[in-house]
């Protein structure tokens, strides 16, 4: 954990909590940037940068989707893999209720209520990964093998060429 004064969010508290060393990393958020703006900020590799997704099925059932920031989340392919019909972003408004943090914003870190994650494989082939700390403009990093032991995601394998 840094020394630096970085935003006490529900997920730093998690991750604190469950005694996880990390760095935090501020950036200027850039409405619509997405992981390319966060990774030309921090000079890292989009691909280490993790994008925390909230979608659900058409049972509206949510659940948080880990992509690598350069690729897309197959969502036909991982609601086969679910046994769904079909899988969609939740509306902002939908996933700030699910999780309690802003889009832009989300961490998959100290949610509000339990959601199943899924987490594409490919990411604990990583040394290092960058994901959202619970603010918009802040990311921490943290051996993706961490994130695994704590969530206990759902490996899939889901990505697509962005």
């Amino acid at each position: 954990m840094s020394k630096e004064k970085f935003p006490v969010t529900p997920a730093t508290r998690f991750l604190r909590e469950h005694q996880i060393e990390f760095t935090g990393h501020l950036y200027r958020y850039e409405e619509h940037g997405g992981t390319a703006h966060s990774a030309a900020c921090l000079d890292v590799d989009e691909h280490s940068v993790i994008k925390t997704l909230v979608l659900e099925d058409n049972r509206r059932q949510p659940l948080i989707a880990l992509m690598h920031g350069d690729r897309k989340v197959s969502t036909r392919e991982l609601a086969r893999v679910l046994g769904a019909k079909t899988m969609n972003p939740c509306d902002p408004a939908v996933a700030n209720k699910h999780t309690g943090y802003l889009i832009g914003g989300t961490s998959p870190f100290g949610v509000r209520k339990v959601i199943s994650v899924f987490m594409e494989a490919s990411i604990l082939d990583l040394p290092l990964i960058y994901i959202n700390g619970g603010k918009r403009g802040f990311l921490v990093s943290l051996p993706p093998t961490e994130l695994q032991r704590l969530l206990q995601p759902t490996l899939v394998n889901v990505a697509v060429e962005d």
